[in-house]
C-alpha cells in the first residue's frame, strides 16, 4: 500500500455530528437540464486528486449541453465550491481537486447559468483519509467508554479521541463508519484498537494499515 506522508490532522471542512450519515439522492431537476454522475472518487488520501465526472443533458431527451459552467460543490456550514468545469461538445465534463486536510463531508454536482442553479445531484459522502497502523481486541469485560465488549461490538479503542468520536476506517474495498468506545491500543506506533465485530466488517488481518478520517 502507498504511504503517504502525514497530512494535518485539521478537520475536512463539512465535518459531521457522529452518527449522521449521507444519502445520496437522485438527479434534481430545476430547469432545463439534468446531470448524470457516472465518474466518482470518494475515498482518498490527503494530498490526492478527486475525480467526478459525468454528463449535462437536456430535460427530456439526450441532446447534450456544450460550454456550460458545472461546479463541484462540499458541505460545511454552507455548500461551497472546491472545482468547477466546462461541459465538452458532447456535454462531458471532469471535475478534480486535491483535499488537504482528512475528514468526511458530503459533495454535490451543480450546473451554473445566468445567476441561479439550474440543476443538482448530491453524489455521497466523501472521505479523505490518512494512513494509521491499527491492531485487533475481543474478549469480554467492560468498555472504558461504557458497556461491554461482545463480539458483536462495533468500535474503536484509541488513547485520546473523546468516547463515542464517529471514525471513518477504509481497507481494500470496504469502508465502516464507527465510534470510539474505549481505551487504547497501548503499543508504541499503534493509534486504533478494532474490536473483533469491526475487524471482521472491514477484512483487516491481526496488525497492519489501515486508512482513517480522524
Amino acid at each position: 500500500m502507498y504511504v503517504a506522508a502525514p497530512p494535518p490532522v485539521t478537520p475536512l471542512a463539512g465535518l459531521e455530528p457522529p452518527g449522521i450519515h449521507a444519502s445520496t439522492a437522485g438527479d434534481t431537476r430545476e430547469g432545463a437540464a439534468t446531470l448524470h454522475v457516472r465518474r466518482r472518487a470518494r475515498n482518498v488520501l490527503a494530498g490526492h486528486r478527486v475525480i467526478v465526472g459525468g454528463r449535462l443533458l437536456a430535460r427530456g431527451d439526450s441532446t447534450t449541453l456544450p460550454g456550460r459552467t458545472v461546479v463541484l460543490q462540499m458541505l460545511g456550514r454552507h455548500w461551497a465550491t472546491v472545482a468547477r468545469a466546462h461541459t465538452n461538445a458532447r456535454g462531458r465534463f471532469l471535475l478534480r481537486f486535491v483535499p488537504r486536510h482528512i475528514g468526511s463531508a458530503r459533495l454535490r454536482v451543480r450546473l451554473h447559468g445566468e445567476g441561479r442553479p439550474l440543476a443538482a445531484r448530491r453524489i455521497g459522502r466523501l472521505n479523505v483519509y490518512r494512513q494509521v497502523q491499527a491492531s485487533w481486541y475481543g474478549g469480554g469485560g467492560s468498555l472504558a467508554c461504557g458497556g461491554s465488549l461482545t463480539s458483536s461490538t462495533m468500535g474503536v479503542a484509541n488513547r485520546t479521541l473523546p468516547c463515542g468520536t464517529i471514525v471513518t476506517l477504509h481497507l481494500g474495498s470496504r469502508t465502516v463508519r464507527v465510534p470510539v468506545v474505549d481505551r487504547g491500543p497501548f503499543v508504541a506506533g499503534r493509534e486504533f484498537d478494532l474490536t473483533s465485530a469491526t475487524r471482521r466488517a472491514l477484512g483487516f488481518g491481526d496488525t497492519g494499515a489501515v486508512w482513517s478520517t480522524r
